[in-house]
């Protein structure tokens, strides 16, 4: 396993990084989420990536659960606030109160004194940017958190949030920004990554496998597989409906022959491809499976010629998004994308 700069900073994550979305606390049990935890840590994953939200806070228990017993210095622990943990008013967005509130919470399910990085989940257009970055930046210098970025922002929500931090002369200032990319999904490359790249921000790239559809394993004009996410209960077959189109299994297909070209799994494949793009410090993986993190970690230090690339590109064509007004909009996909 190979470990990146995240940005400018000084901070070094693992090329692979190991969330929990969708999975501890909801969709997989925590006997297997703790064997997939365990198969992170033997394939030399050190960063792992969870949030508040996530099944209401127990996957983040279950990670603090998983992780017990290991050396907390020899780990990368992010996570993640905004979005609603509770039924009142309060229980959301980017506030002081709730920063701090969500903060502390966090740190008691994870059984941590600190995040290694915390991060705005979404923006909030309810509570003044200042009023945010203040109470993050107090965060920083109480110790309960190293370093700040958020996830899915636009370029204009990054750029306030960088010259707001420097106007009100914050000793910490963003340092990543955790967007949806993957080689269908790249509506962050146009606007975002030349603002991050210029101004020293790293991507921590979610959905590299767009929802598992770039392993391969979902068939045009078939029901998703048994055992499958897909196939599954809970919100995981919303979000992968939206990326299960004919028109669009039918081209991820057709990376089948270029992966095994270069000897890799599809999945090994989409995963280089976006450790491969400009500024992107780490991708993001979840399992619910040992098997399914080992493969993915294989991905690695893998290295990708032009040829492939460009293969890649041919192959998917005019469904490649880079639409940059879709940043932050998970479902506003391409016509052909989603199953009918």
């Amino acid at each position: 396993m190979k470990h990146r700069q995240l940005g400018a900073s000084g901070l070094m994550l693992s090329e692979i990084t190991y969330g929990n979305w969708l999975t501890h606390g909801e969709s997989v049990e925590r006997a297997a989420a703790t064997a997939c935890v365990r198969a992170a840590l033997d394939a030399g994953i050190t960063t792992f990536d969870t949030a508040d939200v996530y099944a209401m806070g127990a996957a983040e228990t279950v990670l603090g659960e998983a992780l017990r017993g290991v050396r907390r210095e020899s780990v990368e622990i992010l996570t993640k606030v905004c979005n609603p943990t509770g039924p009142g008013p309060n229980d959301r967005g980017l506030s002081r109160k709730h920063v701090m509130e969500s903060c502390h919470a966090s740190l008691r399910r994870l059984g941590t004194d600190y995040v290694d990085l915390y991060q705005a989940h979404r923006f909030d257009d309810r509570t003044p940017l200042d009023e945010t970055l203040i109470a993050f930046d107090d965060l920083v210098r109480q110790g309960k958190v190293r370093y700040l970025g958020v996830s899915e922002w636009t370029a204009k929500q990054i750029r306030a949030a960088l010259d707001i931090g420097a106007e009100l002369g914050l000793r910490s200032r963003l340092v990543s920004n955790q967007p949806q990319y993957n080689m269908l999904w790249r509506v962050i490359e146009p606007e975002v990554v030349p603002l991050s790249l210029a101004e020293g921000l790293g991507q921590i790239a979610f959905q590299p496998l767009a929802q598992g559809v770039l392993t391969g394993k979902y068939q045009p004009g078939q029901a998703p597989p048994p055992g499958s996410r897909a196939a599954g209960d809970g919100r995981a077959p919303r979000f992968i409906a939206r990326v299960l189109g004919d028109e669009l299994l039918t081209r991820v297909q057709g990376l089948r022959p270029i992966a095994a070209d270069a000897g890799l799994s599809m999945a090994q494949l989409a995963i280089a491809w976006t450790l491969h793009r400009p500024g992107v410090s780490t991708a993001l993986i979840g399992a619910s499976r040992p098997d399914q993190v080992t493969e993915n970690a294989a991905a690695a230090g893998v290295s990708l010629g032009d040829d492939v690339l460009r293969r890649v590109d041919e192959t998917l064509g005019d469904l490649v998004d880079t639409d940059a007004r879709k940043t932050a909009q998970m479902f506003a996909v391409k016509e052909g994308w989603a199953r009918g």
